[in-house]
């Protein structure tokens, strides 16, 4: 019973995602910022040991940060997965031996290589250089698609993230007029001691 129910996802995820496992990487990183995001909305909504007056900014701002996580994550991520993709299937970017074969036949090929309107999907017939492509793009666009998730992940999420939310907190602390105590350096004279 439980095997017919999962056979059919199963069938259509090996499908989707086994030529192509960037894109199976794109959409876990977003299912895992997403149940992340929700844990994390969760946590402070069912906290007891939080006052109202806390879980409406906290709420607010954790929302906003889920929505910076996956945006940011899936935007990056999916960009430049087209683009390997893209200077891949022009044959901008391809493996020696498809390189041979696309200078073999130069007369056909050399002015439309690289041109948007140009796939090597429609030029290769052979099935040995056809996997050979196949392959080197496949790596390609993971290798791209992992590259760009740490660079969506660990550098422009943080930023764009923290501008965000200094953003509400400060909107959140002139809208209830709470007063900001600065701290207070007694006896601080300017040198820094390590």
């Amino acid at each position: 019973m439980v095997k017919n129910i999962l056979k059919k996802p199963l069938n259509w995820i090996a499908k989707s995602f086994s030529e192509n496992p960037s894109k199976m990487l794109i959409w876990t990183g977003v299912i895992g910022w997403t149940t992340s995001s929700l844990a994390q909305i969760g946590a402070i909504l069912f906290n007891p040991k939080l006052k109202n007056e806390q879980k409406s900014f906290l709420i607010p701002q954790e929302t906003w940060d889920a929505m910076a996580n996956i945006g940011m994550f899936f935007l990056i991520t999916k960009g430049g997965q087209l683009f390997a993709q893209k200077l891949f299937e022009t044959g901008k970017i391809a493996p020696k031996s498809v390189r041979n074969f696309l200078e073999r036949n130069k007369d056909l090929y050399k002015d439309r290589i690289g041109k948007l309107d140009f796939r090597l999907d429609d030029v290769l017939k052979n099935p040995k250089l056809m996997k050979d492509y196949k392959t080197y793009k496949s790596i390609g666009t993971t290798f791209t698609t992992v590259g760009c998730s740490i660079l969506a992940s660990n550098i422009i999420t943080p930023i764009v993230r923290n501008n965000m939310a200094s953003k509400m907190q400060n909107n959140y602390i002139q809208a209830k007029n709470i007063e900001v105590p600065q701290p207070n350096f007694v006896n601080y004279n300017g040198s820094m001691r390590i």
